[in-house]
């Protein structure tokens, strides 16, 4: 049996066996959701739960001084950054800011595909946002929030990442590092879903993990998977290029994008580009 198919029988298996060492959030990550749950919570208090992170800190003062947070005037302090960002969008920023800490591994050739698939997350989230600032800016009241596609962006394939590392043990039949990656996103459907239910994120961060594969639109829509979808659609990521190149045509008629080659339109370019640098 060719190596490829035992290393996809064996990973088939563990996950059926519930036998995948799934990853878990930062503690900073699970502090925070806690605290902004509480009814009373304080922007102090939220401050002070961030502090105590230094890296978290200073990447929640870049996000408050990014095109991201559509603010030209610069803050310094960790407080001022908070209060910018405001309660309702804190909670989903910091964990998606903290998240990079979920994507690390002692094994050098581990931490190479973690780094990957960590750069390709960001590359989605960073596509998705623009596309729904762009979408944002022409329809009013979409319910549609920039916190809440970044963090489901940036875990839509989060059961890749233990997939990866169980793949890794194997080491008699690893082969090409880039069909690693395509079999871990090709399995990691499932095990998303086991660690969305571990992690209690909501039923939509769940949706978004099970059908962002699908080339077919949410209806109604648009949702928060289309907008995924499309972050795929820019790397001509999907199989099957006639249903995508159909599914592009369709967000088209939506108004999500202007143009085939939307990345290059200037608005969507320059979002993409900030939120890119808030990951840098």
């Amino acid at each position: 049996m060719p190596a490829q198919q035992q290393l996809l029988q064996i990973l088939e298996r563990k996950i059926q066996q519930d036998q995948l060492i799934l990853p878990t959030l930062p503690d900073v990550a699970l502090t925070v959701r806690r605290r902004a749950n509480e009814p009373n919570v304080s922007l102090q208090e939220m401050a002070d739960v961030i502090a105590q992170d230094p890296a978290l800190a200073a990447r929640m003062i870049k996000v408050a001084n990014s095109a991201f947070m559509g603010r030209s005037i610069k803050v310094s302090t960790l407080n001022q950054a908070v209060t910018r960002i405001g309660l309702s969008q804190i909670r989903n920023i910091a964990i998606a800011m903290a998240l990079e800490q979920v994507f690390v591994s002692k094994h050098k050739q581990v931490q190479q595909q973690l780094d990957a698939l960590w750069q390709s997350s960001v590359q989605v989230a960073s596509v998705a946002v623009a596309c729904l600032s762009y979408y944002n800016s022409r329809e009013a009241r979409t319910g549609l929030n920039k916190d809440v596609l970044t963090l489901m962006a940036l875990v839509h394939n989060i059961g890749a990442l233990p997939i990866v590392a169980e793949a890794e043990r194997q080491e008699a039949l690893l082969g090409d590092p880039r069909f690693l990656l395509h079999l871990a996103t090709s399995l990691s459907t499932e095990v998303s879903l086991k660690i969305m239910y571990a992690w209690a994120f909501a039923e939509p961060f769940q949706q978004v993990a099970s059908n962002w594969q699908k080339l077919q639109p949410d209806k109604p829509g648009p949702g928060y998977t289309d907008f995924i979808r499309l972050a795929v659609i820019a790397r001509d990521g999907y199989a099957d290029k006639e249903l995508q190149q159909r599914l592009l045509r369709y967000y088209m008629t939506m108004q999500m994008v202007p143009q085939q080659d939307f990345m290059q339109h200037p608005d969507i370019q320059a979002v993409y580009q900030d939120v890119r640098a808030v990951f840098s």
